[in-house]
């Protein structure tokens, strides 16, 4: 069979997810409101399971990593320390005819003939309107199309019959100076904040301004000190959070991989610079080749780290159904990285519309604990007592060597955080001289993924459509969704052969109960068995449990078994109603 098209295939998605209940439009019955989604049953089981997958994975298989639930508003000094109060925008345009708005880096290359005028006059009325604008019409296009949309912009402006003045041609290779829907002049493009603005207290006035959140991230290095302190973690160690962020798109896009609320995962992973781990470890490890290195040791440097991170990420999308086969590896350039980023990979997908980003791994740095102590004027390095011990042992040429490093990495951060020079040069001193105390600035592995991309990725992953031919020659196309078992919604469909037989309707109420405890278990019994399992391929329902006559003791040696049927391969098998439970909890956690 082959493939659908890219446009057909995720139009297929869409449906599914809205005729089964995975997602629906946010205010459907009110026309909708671009960029938000509520996910129905199916997609709120499937959401959920998500998250507890990572959860489990990041705290609870863990020692050294522990959890957060921070407020979605804080106090909006957060996000001038991080920069998104002033640097947090997108490139924006709006097309002069329509009022349309665009991110200007996303915009479509164009080519063709632009049409210029200096203006349009309405001699009627006597009035002259000397606006400058421009219209782009593709190869083939007359004349008199640009004419027309050029005396429509003048007419929204107050000209009842304009009479165009000044026209030009020049030809336009590869533009996005013009609304690529119908060739209209945009505005130049300007910086557009993506923080949502809201105001607290009972004044609407700059003095009580606050955000919502644009990331989880801050909330956790804002309370590094109080977690670190509580939870008597001692760096390396991390602290994981997840929950809602908004960032106010200019244009969402792709069904729900950007919206305007969405939720992340995140974890920040604190550990020590390479020149604390040198002095307490003699070498700083670094990899030696691609690959997963294995457990944490304590001589690790970031990039080893960092690249730990990677694979354990990695091997968490494998675990849920989405194998390495089905990622791409990006390693940033130097020139795409942020500024305080010494790496940043980024683990991408495959969806119906583009390779696409699913999660970012970067090594930030000590810059957003650096920010946040400068300005908030609190303290929030840490303290190591071994650190203090082992740099008292160290010869005076090691010290000057290290503590040289330390200082100039410092330094750096402080001139381009704007710090005076002078200013710079003392503060960088002082934490270079810290390290004899045993004091330093821990450094930051940040993997961040998205919940609501990652839901994505796994409904267009588990996607798949079969053909069946019935006894008569009929064929029909069946949507089966592959889900892995780990995080499909429904694990279980329980079914009485017959919904007209009590004794088998009893028998499947009671082993609907016995499983309902332990896993979402379906029961269903309306409609012929095979329209029964087909609901469930088309909800990526793993397993399917029938009871029939045998259940019951028809044949002796198949009394209290069951039929349980596998999605992926249609395979059947019996087993005991005794053993049922185990068995497929064994295979859905």
């Amino acid at each position: 069979m082959s493939e659908p098209r890219v446009n057909e295939l995720m139009e297929k998605i869409v449906s599914l997810c809205k005729r089964r209940g995975f997602v629906f439009q946010s205010s459907e019955i009110y026309g909708g409101i671009n960029g938000f989604w509520d996910y129905g049953p199916l997609g709120a089981e499937l959401k959920r399971n998500v998250k507890e997958l990572w959860w489990t994975s990041m705290t609870r298989r863990r020692d050294d990593v522990v959890g957060l639930e921070a407020t979605i508003i804080m106090h909006p000094q957060i996000w001038r320390a991080s920069g998104h109060v002033d640097t947090f925008s997108d490139p924006m345009c709006d097309c002069l005819l329509t009022r349309k708005r665009f991110r200007a880096d996303q915009i479509e290359l164009q080519s063709g003939t632009a049409y210029h005028y200096t203006g349009a006059r309405d001699t009627a009325a006597g009035r002259a309107v000397t606006e400058p604008y421009a219209v782009l019409l593709p190869a083939g296009k007359p004349p008199e199309s640009a004419r027309k949309t050029a005396s429509e912009f003048y007419r929204l402006r107050g000209l009842a019959q304009p009479e165009l003045e000044g026209e030009r041609m020049e030809k336009v290779e590869n533009s996005q100076r013009f609304n690529p829907d119908n060739g209209s002049l945009l505005t130049e493009p300007r910086p557009f904040n993506l923080m949502f603005k809201t105001y607290v207290g009972p004044v609407a006035d700059e003095d009580n301004v606050a955000y919502l959140r644009p990331e989880t991230a801050q909330a956790i290095f804002v309370q590094f000190k109080n977690v670190a302190d509580t939870s008597r973690q001692k760096v390396p160690f991390g602290i994981a959070q997840m929950g809602k962020a908004f960032r106010n798109e200019v244009t969402p896009r792709n069904f729900t991989f950007r919206s305007r609320e969405f939720e992340q995962m995140e974890l920040e992973f604190f550990i020590q610079p390479d020149e604390v781990v040198e002095a307490l470890c003699g070498t700083v490890a670094t990899p030696s080749g691609p690959g997963h290195p294995g457990e944490p040791q304590r001589n690790w440097g970031w990039q080893m780290w960092h690249q730990y991170w990677v694979e354990e990420r990695i091997r968490f999308y494998d675990a849920i159904g989405l194998p390495r086969t089905t990622l791409e590896e990006y390693w940033q350039k130097p020139e795409e990285l942020a500024h305080y980023a010494r790496a940043t990979v980024d683990l991408l997908f495959k969806f119906p519309f583009g390779t696409q980003e699913l999660e970012g791994i970067a090594a930030r740095s000590d810059f957003d604990l650096s920010q946040h102590e400068r300005f908030s004027g609190k303290s929030q390095g840490v303290f190591d007592e071994d650190l203090r011990t082992a740099w008292g042992k160290l010869p005076e040429e090691r010290r000057q060597e290290l503590s040289g490093r330390y200082h100039d990495a410092r330094l750096k951060y402080l001139l381009r955080a704007g710090v005076p020079a002078e200013q710079a040069a003392k503060d960088a001193r002082e934490d270079a001289d810290g390290l004899a105390k045993g004091q330093y600035m821990p450094h930051v592995i940040e993997p961040s993924a998205g919940v609501d991309r990652l839901i994505l990725a796994l409904v267009a992953n588990a996607y798949s459509e079969t053909t069946t031919t019935d006894e008569k020659g009929k064929t029909e196309v069946r949507t089966v969704m592959r889900f892995h078992p780990t995080v499909a919604p429904v694990k279980v469909g329980v079914f009485p052969l017959l919904k007209n037989k009590p004794e088998l309707v009893a028998k499947a109420r009671e082993v609907h109960g016995l499983l309902r405890g332990d896993m979402l278990a379906f029961y269903d019994e309306a409609g012929a068995i095979g329209r029964r399992y087909a609901r469930q391929d088309e909800a990526g329902t793993p397993f399917c449990v029938t009871i029939d006559f045998d259940t019951l003791g028809e044949t002796p040696a198949l009394k209290d078994t069951v039929t349980i049927r596998h999605r992926d391969d249609g395979r059947q098998e019996r087993l005991s109603i005794a053993a049922l439970k185990d068995y497929l909890i064994a295979r859905v956690r």
